[in-house]
């Protein structure tokens, strides 16, 4: 190393690999192409263990074992895990490390969801969840997610989204605007109106409109806030009433997504 210029590659491994960790594990790929030393910074286990949450191993099946945390973080990523005896689902966002949540039909509170003349429980092979709820045929349509707020990534931005799938004969939805609101500690965060039947990109005055996702489910924006941190519930709830008979999606979840 020259006097007065500093080279980084001349730096210890660990002093790299902490120096990158202050960055995103979007940066920490890209610093990998710089040169011989960056790459090995950049694959190192005590990079990694600074991107995945504190408290990862509650996460992650015993069974699998993965070479290094960046084989783990990138797992978390594209396979998400099954949680809860199969009610929750975890996964990490890849270009941040932010928790993902997604709350299967399992473990949502569904009007009726229990009698069997207006909503079915179902196995279908493209669901990720052993089962999903069928709406059959109801007059009140409301559904309720809830999960602790010490769960999620905090001061992080989160989007919330209904995911499901219309069958042949679903009927009863078209044109209905349907309530989303969402609370954080009691305390209402967003509230609009979404459409489940309706196709198309475009918004209008804030409604949302449902789209496909690349696994060919719909999903439909429910409302967005902000986890600041402590101890509060957040709720997510969807209502259509007003005498509207409406059925036939299958309800897989509901998904926590960072902003």
């Amino acid at each position: 190393m020259s006097s007065g210029t500093l080279n980084f590659d001349d730096l210890p491994n660990d002093c790299l690999a902490f120096i990158i960790s202050l960055t995103s594990p979007l940066d920490a790929c890209r610093s990998s192409l710089v040169s011989k030393s960056f790459n090995s910074a950049a694959s190192s286990d005590i990079l990694w263990d600074k991107f995945l949450p504190a408290d990862y191993q509650n996460m992650v099946p015993a069974s699998p074992s993965f070479s290094s945390l960046k084989s783990l973080y990138l797992s978390l990523c594209d396979h998400p895990v099954l949680i809860e005896d199969g009610k929750k689902s975890f996964s990490l966002d890849k270009r941040s490390g932010k928790k993902c949540y997604m709350l299967a039909s399992r473990n949502l509170a569904i009007a009726w969801g229990d009698t069997p003349h207006y909503w079915r429980w179902i196995s279908i092979p493209d669901s990720r969840f052993p089962e999903v709820a069928e709406l059959l045929f109801v007059c009140w349509f409301e559904i309720t997610g809830r999960i602790d707020s010490c769960n999620l990534s905090l001061m992080t931005r989160y989007n919330a989204f209904l995911v499901f799938k219309l069958v042949a004969n679903a009927e009863g939805f078209e044109n209905k605007p349907i309530e989303a609101t969402l609370r954080l500690g009691g305390t209402q965060v967003s509230k609009r109106i979404v459409y489940v039947m309706d196709s198309g990109d475009v918004v209008q005055n804030g409604d949302q409109y449902p789209k496909v996702r690349g696994d060919g489910w719909f999903e439909v924006e429910l409302g967005e806030f902000f986890n600041g941190g402590g101890l509060e519930e957040f709720e997510i709830h969807i209502f259509l009433h007003d005498g509207y008979s409406v059925g036939g999606p299958y309800v897989q979840e509901i998904d926590i997504t960072p902003y």
